[in-house]
């Protein structure tokens, strides 16, 4: 993993983004990182745009904004298409194929997972999907050791979620696995 890791989570409001980028923050700490953790959100409590952006480094972060994206989550069609553009070809590109479809350029290496779809039928709660996608992101980048992330996701769920939260969490991991095991998940093309 290089020094300095720029993660951007997007999607729509409600899908529980800016809790997700907290969680990532407080791991990172946990796993002695300097971070900064930012969001932005649309007036709608629903339904509105929402993105959050986090930065991981061994070394001291000057600057708090996301500049140049290692890793980009899209949550729906319209994040997607907003971000994907602002993002190099080498950044890791995970979307939720349970709102975000089409044909995917070859120029980019999108990873494509059912992260609601599998919360809302494997675990019966679509509201995890959120801890769901960052099991995702950790299991493709290695970005936080395992066991600390896991851990901040139960201290950080709220009150009596922890360990549902959890359960998303690995199961994330192990929706990771399964779609590299076969064959499934990295898609070569791009909405058009």
């Amino acid at each position: 993993m290089e020094n300095r890791q720029e993660i951007l989570l997007t999607g729509a409001g409600g899908q529980g983004l800016i809790l997700a980028s907290i969680v990532l923050a407080e791991a990172a700490v946990n796993d002695n990182k300097n971070v900064v953790q930012t969001q932005s959100y649309g007036p709608e409590a629903r339904g509105g745009a929402s993105m959050a952006g986090v930065i991981i480094d061994i070394d001291t972060i000057e600057y708090p904004k996301v500049t140049r994206p290692n890793v980009l989550l899209c949550m729906n069609q319209a994040s997607f298409n907003k971000y994907l553009p602002r993002v190099e070809p080498s950044c890791t590109i995970i979307v939720d194929s349970s709102f975000v479809s089409g044909s995917y350029s070859e120029e980019y290496k999108v990873q494509a997972f059912p992260i609601t779809r599998t919360a809302k039928e494997k675990i019966g709660r679509e509201v995890v999907a959120n801890m769901l996608a960052l099991g995702v992101i950790n299991a493709a980048t290695g970005l936080i050791n395992k066991h600390i992330f896991r851990e901040s996701v139960f201290r950080m769920a709220p009150k009596g979620s922890g360990e549902l939260n959890q359960q998303a969490f690995d199961m994330g991991y192990q929706l990771y696995e399964e779609g590299q095991g076969q064959g499934i998940g990295i898609s070569a093309q791009t909405p058009q």
